[in-house]
């Protein structure tokens, strides 16, 4: 399929959370993705990790709203304010935690809004400066024709408008506001009754201490000035540079060191990558894998291989990148119907395990390619990939591999089923996120792939019917970015779909961090309540918040014992 889609193109939810503005009242959370036994099992489950205090006051009819709300929400044009403007988060030093500011204009409508942020302040006269937090205003994009999954357990929401493009505040490469773009972030102006959300994203540097950080936001207008607080609470753990979680998300028209940066800022590794940078990229940006491009033309609509490469040209390209890197080939692309291939599949192993490189391919694992023949028992594919419809059709032969030491990835691509997570702009925010850490971790999955990242329209900011297929569309398929050039910014910017993604790969490290400190089955009993299958996972926020939230607390317990 991702080769396909490149050639085209080339009884329980949550019972209660206690009031706000009386922490001592705040009730624990119970979940209900999986049985009433389960759910029994985990009453130490606390509270979400995003809290939002709650304020209610009447306000002048001219006078702007203002309220904060958790990154897993999409605030509408025209839905009703809420209230409260103090928000409280968790985050681990390295980690990237975001929350959003909600504006509603009067009746009069707003002119000159800004928003302005403070450094954190934390014990012992430490501070989270200002820098280290990244504003951005959500940008809506209309979705005329919705995906085509309109039942099931997961359905699209729908046609209409989303957020979902981010306008930065500051061009990351000068340090400045962008001034070259038709589209600006501040100031801006709000008609009567819309909103407008701003994103924040804050990083935690890694050489701050533990402890609670306070700072204020501030949102001015021609209608006066707002101010709401920020509590982060900075836990005693550290997230890795280099994320645990391996992926492969491509670019196919942007080749920039820029835009490569990008992704690596959200945890998500290029498939390829230029030899002549890789030191910064490993160094600085964290990046662990890449692929080393041998293509046998092998695809879900031709059960046609080219030979191997030889072992020597493998061995030259290979030389090409750091040691350091997990070196594979991405060989073929989704060939489960394609049994006249298996001979070609091992001798591309062949020569692929004599130069010392992992064989990638989309496919469901098969007895056939148990052993490449080359007499120590390998599999012909190393690294195997799948879909969720399907790991669901191969469940067997997955823990089979599995147990053999083999690696298994997961990735996703249109809407293949009425079940799982999709990643097009009409679902709901927790598809991007629960899938990358939940899911692949409650399953023993170890990397995520993506088949594209830069399908543009002709006019990707206001046009995000990226892919269509026969009736059917897909909006937003293959685009995690926007272009930076109607924003002032050479490069690319993210989308709120690249934002929880990021998140979700924090999440695997979560997991991960507490597997490692020895607490592996409470560590897979947490995650399981969140995302055990790609048929069992939580559509609820506040479910996955709390999860995490208690993954932390544990980790933090552990550290201190």
């Amino acid at each position: 399929m991702i080769d396909k889609l490149a050639r085209k193109f080339k009884p329980w939810v949550w019972i209660l959370i206690g009031s706000l503005a009386k922490p001592s009242l705040w009730l624990i959370v119970f979940t209900a993705c999986t049985t009433t036994k389960q759910i029994l099992a985990e009453k130490s489950i606390v509270t979400p990790v995003v809290s939002i205090a709650s304020q209610p006051t009447k306000q002048p009819p001219n006078t702007q709203l203002v309220w904060v709300a958790p990154s897993l929400e999409r605030i509408g044009r025209s839905q009703p304010p809420q209230t409260g403007t103090n928000i409280n988060l968790n985050a681990a030093r390295g980690e990237s935690e975001s929350f959003q500011i909600g504006i509603q204009a009067p009746p009069s409508g707003l002119n000159n809004v800004n928003i302005t942020i403070t450094d954190l302040r934390g014990p012992n006269r430490q501070i989270l400066p200002k820098q280290n937090i990244t504003l951005y205003r959500e940008h809506y994009v209309q979705v005329r024709q919705p995906s085509p999954q309109t039942k099931g357990t997961n359905p699209s929401l729908g046609a209409g408008w989303y957020p979902d493009a981010l306008i930065p505040f500051i061009d990351p490469a000068t340090g400045k506001p962008p001034t070259q773009g038709k589209l600006t972030a501040v100031p801006f102006k709000l008609a009567a009754k819309q909103n407008q959300p701003i994103w924040v994203d804050i990083f935690v540097p890694r050489t701050i201490g533990a402890g609670k950080y306070q700072g204020t936001f501030t949102v001015t207008s021609d209608r006066g000035k707002t101010q709401g607080k920020i509590a982060l609470n900075v836990w005693n753990f550290e997230l890795p540079l280099k994320p645990s979680l391996n992926s492969a998300f491509e670019f196919w028209s942007i080749k920039s060191k820029s835009a490569q940066i990008e992704l690596l800022k959200h945890k998500l590794m290029p498939r390829t990558t230029n030899p002549e940078y890789q030191r910064e990229l490993i160094d600085r940006w964290g990046l662990t894998s890449t692929n080393l491009s041998f293509w046998s033309e092998a695809n879900v609509d031709t059960c046609k291989m080219t030979p191997a490469p030889t072992v020597e040209r493998i061995r030259d390209r290979a030389k090409r990148y750091s040691p350091e890197l997990l070196r594979y080939n991405y060989t073929a692309d989704e060939i489960d119907r394609c049994p006249n291939l298996n001979a070609t599949i091992k001798q591309w192993a062949r020569n692929l395990h004599s130069a010392g490189i992992p064989n990638l391919i989309t496919m469901k694992p098969i007895p056939q390619l148990d052993d490449d023949g080359g007499g120590k028992g390998r599999s012909a594919v190393d690294i195997w990939v799948l879909l969720p419809v399907m790991y669901d059709e191969a469940k067997a032969q997955v823990l089979q591999v599995l147990k053999r030491g083999d690696r298994v990835w997961s990735y996703n691509a249109l809407v293949q089923d009425d079940y799982s997570p999709k990643w097009q702009i009409d679902f709901k925010p927790i598809n991007y996120r629960i899938q990358a850490g939940f899911i692949n971790q409650s399953l023993g999955l170890t990397g995520l792939i993506y088949w594209r990242t830069d399908l543009w329209t002709k006019d990707p900011w206001r046009d995000v019917q990226t892919y269509a297929d026969k009736k059917d569309y897909y909006p937003g398929e293959g685009m995690l970015f926007y272009p930076g050039e109607q924003v002032g910014i050479d490069g690319v910017v993210p989308s709120m779909r690249l934002k929880w993604l990021r998140d979700g790969v924090e999440d695997y490290e979560y997991i991960q961090i507490l597997k490692q400190l020895g607490r592996q089955d409470l560590a897979l009993k947490l995650a399981r309540i969140a995302g055990r299958d790609w048929r069992n996972w939580t559509q609820d926020p506040q479910v996955l918040a709390s999860v995490r939230d208690r993954i932390g607390a544990e980790i933090q317990k552990s550290i201190n014992n």
